[in-house]
């Protein structure tokens, strides 16, 4: 258990159920266990077989300030698509699972992150809708050996589980990984945002209809 400064807040987090979640996915194409903390300190131990999306969910970690276990074996001798596609379902899904009844979350992040030349938007909306716009025009292909195309197929696959609306963009880049490393860094601060609890809103869920 995390320790955190005696606030009023802290005492929130203490009177409620911890927002961990623990999710196994096994299909014929991969075998995925993520966990989770929306209330951690950034450690994550990542484990994917794609160097590449193993440093792009440390982002997320770090930054958004998850405690995240992910170990997945992929297909990857055919290529990294089910595996990325995978980890951003089960993900996804424990999100979802971690987040509860949305009672007292501020339901919308957004970030802006700078990387070198490289500057990008997200926008997150916990709504229970899935909904993804993605405008990210990689300069390149292929950033190392990982397809570039594979990063909206992990945000497809968070959003359609997570039930969040999701907006993204790449406002500004040279580099390719750059690129992507500032969209995944904005996604997390805007993740945050939007999980973090709001003591002024107790009990309540944030929506005039009552329900997300």
């Amino acid at each position: 258990m995390t320790n955190y400064p005696l606030t009023e807040l802290t005492e929130t987090l203490r009177n409620r159920t911890e927002r961990v979640a623990e999710v196994v996915r096994n299909t014929a194409e991969t075998n995925i266990n993520v966990r989770l903390n929306l209330d951690g300190t950034g450690q994550s131990h990542l484990h994917t077989g794609i160097g590449f999306l193993d440093h792009m969910l440390d982002q997320i970690a770090r930054h958004g300030m998850l405690d995240l276990d992910i170990d997945a074996e992929g297909d990857l001798h055919i290529d990294a698509h089910h595996t990325v596609e995978d980890v951003g379902i089960t993900l996804g899904q424990a999100v979802f699972k971690a987040i509860g009844d949305k009672k007292g979350i501020r339901r919308y992040g957004h970030a802006y992150v700078p990387l070198d030349e490289a500057l990008s938007r997200v926008v997150v909306d916990f709504s229970g809708r899935p909904g993804l716009s993605m405008d990210v025009p990689f300069t390149s292909g292929s950033i190392g050996t990982f397809d570039s195309q594979l990063v909206h197929e992990f945000f497809q696959g968070f959003v359609n589980h997570a039930l969040v609306t999701l907006h993204i963009d790449n406002l500004k880049g040279a580099n390719a990984h750059h690129q992507a490393e500032s969209v995944f860094k904005a996604f997390a601060r805007a993740l945050r945002d939007a999980v973090e609890l709001d003591p002024r809103a107790q009990g309540q869920i944030p929506s005039t209809k009552g329900s997300l």
